[in-house]
């Protein structure tokens, strides 16, 4: 299960059944009945308190990946948005742009296949994909387990990009440094207003697919309006992948988040990384 959501059924024998992120309980059922006919039934009657020590392990394991993170000099963003939002085109896109700038590293998740890890390996990035069958979301642990496999890009950007889902994932601290949310124009202009813990929880908002405006009844300004007033403090940005609009900003915030932990484009002067850090 999902603290948030509740993936992971619990079953007609009245257990929780391990699901990719491993085995947790419900408050509600989802179940199969015999030879999966599809027959739900009623779990037997009991009180579950999983929430505070999944949530405190999961930010245990946080902590240790902030420290891993600023030990190594990375900026770590978190990409969240639900399915279909342009997620790994803006990454493919984003990494093209910053190769020969800083260096890059991506944490793909996904719950089945390889398919957009595939897509971010031909940029030329290091990327290890995490499938996490039923789970909705990526944990702290899943990321510790893939920075084994993965040299961290010192002085440069960590990419994470969570499984497509606006709910879960708000939950979970992954250690990274800002979650970046992309809602794209063929959402609706309310989806903050609708979603709002997400938003809450972001430092900046993407506003892809921005070439589709003129064919689809988005508001860009209402848009942003909504999500600013769940999080007044949020920055956000309008971006078309396929034009390139707004990649300049998107790139100048990356390198200004980078430049606050001290680290600079690749072939910056060393008296101005010696500057900024004074």
């Amino acid at each position: 299960m999902c603290v948030t959501c509740g993936c992971g059924p619990i079953l007609a024998d009245g257990h929780a059944h391990e699901m990719g992120h491993g085995a947790h309980d419900h408050g509600h059922a989802h179940g199969t009945g015999p030879r999966g006919l599809g027959i739900w039934k009623e779990p037997a009657p009991r009180v579950v308190s999983v929430e505070q020590d999944l949530l405190a392990k999961n930010d245990r394991h946080a902590a240790a990946n902030r420290q891993r993170f600023a030990r190594a000099g990375v900026l770590a963003l978190n990409l969240v948005s639900s399915p279909g939002s342009g997620k790994t085109t803006l990454l493919v896109e984003t990494l093209t742009r910053l190769r020969g700038r800083r260096p890059v590293a991506v944490v793909e998740g996904d719950q089945q296949t390889s398919l957009d890890a595939d897509r971010i390996a031909a940029t030329g990035a290091p990327v290890v994909q995490l499938n996490t069958g039923k789970g909705c979301h990526l944990d702290a642990l899943q990321v510790e387990r893939a920075l084994d496999e993965l040299p961290l890009p010192s002085g440069g950007v960590l990419f994470i990009e969570n499984v497509g889902n606006l709910v879960c994932p708000a939950s979970f601290d992954l250690g990274e440094a800002h979650k970046v949310v992309v809602l794209s124009v063929t959402e609706g202009d309310d989806k903050p207003l609708k979603y709002p813990d997400m938003f809450l929880a972001a430092d900046l908002c993407l506003v892809t697919k921005s070439d589709l405006l003129p064919y689809v009844p988005f508001d860009a300004d209402r848009a942003i309006a909504n999500a600013r007033r769940i999080n007044p403090r949020l920055e956000c940005l309008v971006l078309s992948t396929l034009k390139g609009d707004g990649f300049d900003a998107w790139v100048d915030w990356i390198d200004r988040e980078c430049a606050a932990r001290g680290t600079l484009p690749a072939g910056a002067p060393a008296a101005a990384a010696l500057e900024r850090r004074a």
